[in-house]
């Protein structure tokens, strides 16, 4: 697959790095890019060599949300075409939010605009201390309408009521106190805290994280109802005879490596 506004990367470990990859204009999104990231993350999440994602960006920001020139084009469309293009974005928010396998969002300088819903949707989110962050639709008359969902999911209702409607440029530290970042770290530690969380992911049964990422998504926010109960009784009997959960069970009482951990020689 031909990639223009992307890099991608797989190590022996199956750990896959994503980084946009246009520098030149702050990583800024348009509708080519956004085509692209959705072919790739196709891509990714059908092979099955691949453990996890790891977000990332080249140059110093990591992006500066979506591209002055593509807004200035879809000024002069009309509705049905604004509302095509709309979902597209939509679409690219939904792939990385259900993504089947640890997706891990690296932040460093700016994430302005739809880039916090690209942080929002990713499982894990760490950032620079010196990186900030603005939701700055309102300054010119839009609404961060496509990524409010997960961004309001991270950070809640009383803060999206202030960021939505100041468009203030917040820090590292108030994004975390928020819930959109699960770390800060220091300048040149991204690639080293990164590496400790993959650690962590690649000990664990790829089955069994691809299921719980979908526990999640079933069950948050629902209420405790007998269908939420039936659904977990379910997710948890299922996983008990599947391949990988007999395999985690005898490895533990066993206490040997299961099998995942011994195909990469660890």
């Amino acid at each position: 697959m031909s990639q223009v506004y992307t890099q991608v990367s797989i190590d022996t470990r199956g750990v896959a790095t994503l980084m946009l990859n246009r520098p030149e204009v702050h990583n800024a999104f348009d509708d080519a890019m956004i085509a692209e990231l959705l072919a790739v993350l196709k891509s990714l999440a059908d092979n099955d060599d691949v453990r996890l994602l790891v977000l990332t960006s080249s140059g110093k920001n990591f992006s500066a949300g979506a591209d002055l020139n593509w807004m200035r084009s879809m000024a002069q469309k009309d509705y049905q075409q604004n509302l095509a293009d709309a979902d597209e974005l939509a679409n690219l928010m939904h792939k990385l939010d259900k993504f089947p396998k640890p997706t891990i969002a690296q932040v460093k300088g700016a994430a302005f605009g739809g880039a916090l819903g690209l942080v929002a949707c990713c499982d894990i989110a760490i950032a620079e201390f010196k990186a900030s962050f603005c939701l700055s639709e309102v300054k010119i008359g839009l609404i961060p309408a496509v990524i409010s969902p997960y961004v309001m999911r991270a950070i809640g209702e009383r803060q999206s009521r202030r960021y939505f409607l100041t468009a203030e440029r917040f820090s590292a530290t108030v994004a975390h106190e928020m819930g959109l970042l699960h770390e800060v770290v220091g300048e040149g530690e991204l690639a080293t805290s990164t590496e400790h969380l993959i650690s962590s992911l690649l000990q664990n049964s790829p089955q069994g994280m691809s299921a719980a990422k979908a526990l999640i998504h079933n069950i948050y926010n629902r209420k405790i109802s007998n269908n939420v109960i039936a659904h977990t009784t379910q997710a948890i009997a299922e996983i008990r005879v599947s391949d990988e959960g007999q395999e985690g069970l005898s490895a533990f009482l066993e206490k040997r490596t299961p099998a995942w951990l011994g195909k990469e020689g660890s």
